[in-house]
């Protein structure tokens, strides 16, 4: 119970404002007569008191006073009008008489300020919790979605870039608040009701309110007419706004508040904000305010979640150049046997940059009245840095991205080198969104290629899908996704995790040679075929292979640990590497077409055609991929993108993007 000293005064009567729910606290030594010895009260029907300490005799009438002696006052019903309850405190005397007099007239008011605490999707009234924020199932706190989608039409601009609420469809976008009061028509003269943040929320949040006419009452407008008024919903508090006076409605009445996301956590943001509404009291002339009654609520802004493999695909997105049609025909193919839509970027836009993976990453935020997806904007800024914004960003498709000052973006910046995991439980505690997976430098080298910071700490600080580090600085491009992608599978963890495998690339071509098939030929109708024989006798790059495995083992140990898998959840690949130099390290970069860097829709893989050697007129990596996939309900669509992507080195995961369905899983229900 929210508690509040009050001052009585024997020379005049004292008028207080009492908030429902709330206790009066009053020192009765502090304001009586030198002489005084007993006290007496009487009080309005409808007011309550008890005395500390209690006197002896329930029945005396007059009770003593002493050196802590306290009164204690509740109500439980409103005021219909001002000062319509009152109280006395009557002194008396070493011989009981009368020697002075303290009224106290009271008006009474429930008043509450209100979020979605309970995450049902209604705001609820004066939810115990709603000034604290838990996680888990039985958790509770209100959530808060970034408004960082545009309704703006053709001058794009994220909405929490603008200072007003530009559509109606711009509220659905925030979370509400409400100002529940129940009381007489106005407050006494010089009560106020007021409503602040902090200086660092008011960085992350704005709240909205529809402005009120000269009667105090909220302008109402017919729904044809809304979207015409709408500068009539003003900001209360939010950038450099710490405070704003509310209006008192009166009677039983709600004032809605619309509150808006700013930012997402990061590393100088929790994501927590708090937002407070206080009632205040005039003091004398030339004085402030004082604060009688606070109350407050909690908010959470929705992290940005991404989406594994093992999610439903919604759509594909590919770019065309002028050297892709054949695998453009390929990818529109394969969509079509998914049943998914398929975007094409075209060169207008993409300017000649096909890499749509590297570019950016998709996910979505989410509350219990909204979620939408957001892409991440990676720092690379290649030619299609103004494809996210001009081409993704709109209503409901929200925007971020981290820029960094003093740090050198790298092709470890590229967003080919930022996957998640499915769900996984490891060691008890469960990822129930998966775990994010970035490549980094080799943790013994200063001189290595990593991610910038400002990305890294974007990530860790969603905190729902904890980062895990990977080395990927030993590959010229450096990305995650040139050695490990994710697929759905119908047991055990419902996934594996597939790893290219230059040990199994060996144990194949060992197999064709002792089988007769040494003088079979890699890329056959390509410039470049070399025979199995020739393979296996190149020393140097067996040499080379088993340094690319050191370097996958090392990965795949991290991988088993961090994602709680077994050796059965995972599957080798048939790959092989070669070192060139690059600048002046020596770095890795795929033999032949790179199939764990593959396009994952459902139980549909597209996967880049390797040109193995054949055996019967069919490809023996082919036919070994398809081996390890087809027990699983996986089908492979092998894509020839040799030209256009592998001899420029990515593969078709790196030429592709894929927007997908959102978990079923409510973030805020996650154990942290």
């Amino acid at each position: 119970m929210y508690q509040r000293s009050c001052r009585l005064d024997t020379s005049e009567a004292t008028h207080v404002v009492y908030v429902v729910g709330a206790e009066l606290k009053l020192n009765l030594v502090r304001c009586a007569p030198p002489e005084s010895k007993f006290f007496s009260i009487r009080c309005s029907s409808n007011v309550h008191y008890k005395v500390t300490p209690a006197a002896k005799d329930k029945n005396v009438a007059a009770h003593p006073l002493t050196p802590n002696s306290l009164l204690f006052i509740t109500m439980d019903t409103v005021s219909e009008v001002l000062n319509d309850r009152k109280l006395s405190v009557r002194y008396y005397g070493e011989t009981k008489n009368t020697i002075g007099n303290a009224v106290l007239h009271l008006t009474a008011v429930e008043m509450s300020l209100d979020v979605d605490a309970d995450r049902d999707g209604t705001v609820e009234k004066n939810n115990p919790n709603k000034a604290s924020w838990m996680w888990g199932p039985k958790g509770h706190g209100a959530i808060l979605l970034v408004n960082c989608d545009s309704e703006s039409g053709y001058f794009k601009t994220t909405d929490s870039d603008k200072d007003e609420i530009s559509k109606v469809s711009d509220l659905q976008d925030m979370s509400k608040m409400v100002l529940r009061i129940n009381g007489p028509p106005e407050l006494p003269e010089g009560y106020k009701l007021s409503m602040h943040i902090s200086k660092t929320g008011s960085e992350s949040v704005r709240v909205f309110r529809p402005q009120t006419n000269q009667d105090g009452q909220i302008k109402k407008w017919g729904h044809k007419l809304l979207k015409l008024f709408l500068k009539d919903y003003i900001m209360v508090v939010g950038k450099d706004h710490l405070a704003e006076e509310v209006p008192y409605l009166g009677g039983k009445s709600e004032l809605q508040f619309f509150v808006e996301g700013l930012r997402f956590p990061d590393k100088d943001f929790d994501g927590f904000i708090t937002i407070n509404l206080s009632l205040t009291e005039p003091s004398a002339k030339g004085c402030p305010e004082t604060p009688i009654f606070t109350d407050k609520v909690m908010f959470h802004v929705s992290p940005w979640i991404m989406t594994p493999n093992t999610l439903k695909p919604i759509e594909v997105f590919v770019c065309s150049t002028d050297d892709n049609y054949a695998f453009l025909k390929s990818i529109k193919n394969l969509t079509k046997i998914c049943g998914c839509k398929l975007k094409v970027c075209h060169e207008y836009m993409n300017r000649g940059d096909r890499w749509i993976q590297d570019e950016i990453e998709f996910g979505y935020i989410d509350s219990p009245h909204h979620r939408f997806p957001v892409v991440l904007d990676s720092p690379r800024d290649g030619e299609l840095l103004d494809f996210p914004y001009e081409v993704l960003l709109g209503p409901d498709f929200g925007y971020v991205t981290r820029q960094t000052v003093d740090e050198t973006v790298s092709s470890l910046d590229s967003f080919g080198n930022l996957e998640v995991s499915p769900p996984v439980t490891v060691n008890g505690k469960s990822y129930p969104l998966g775990r994010i997976i970035i490549g980094v430098a080799f943790p013994t080298t200063t001189q290595g290629r990593n991610m910038t910071k400002v990305v890294q700490e974007f990530l860790w600080a969603q905190k729902v899908q904890e980062p895990i580090a990977l080395y990927s600085d030993w590959l010229v491009v450096g990305h995650v996704d040139e050695f490990m992608t994710f697929v759905p599978a119908p047991d055990r963890k419902k996934f594996r995790l597939l790893l290219a495998s230059p040990d199994a690339g060996y144990k194949v071509f060992k197999r064709l040679q002792n089988n007769g098939y040494g003088k079979g030929e890699m890329f056959q109708g390509l410039e470049e075929a070399i025979s199995v024989d020739d393979i296996l006798n190149d020393k140097q790059l067996q040499a080379e292979n088993i340094y690319v495995q050191n370097c996958i083992d090392w990965n795949r140990d991290v991988l088993k640990k961090e994602l709680g898998l077994d050796e059965e959840d995972i599957i080798d690949l048939p790959i092989l590497f070669k070192l060139v130099k690059d600048k002046e390290e020596c770095r890795a970069v795929a033999y032949y077409p790179d199939m764990v860097n593959m396009l994952v829709l459902g139980n549909q893989l597209g996967v880049p055609k390797p040109f193995g050697p054949q055996v019967k007129g069919k490809c023996v990596l082919e036919a070994e991929m398809c081996s390890l996939m087809e027990p699983l309900g996986l089908h492979c669509t092998f894509i020839d993108d040799f030209a256009p992507y592998h001899k420029l080195l990515g593969e078709v995961h790196c030429g592709s993007n894929v927007l997908r369905e959102p978990s079923t899983f409510r973030w805020w229900n996650q154990e942290l």
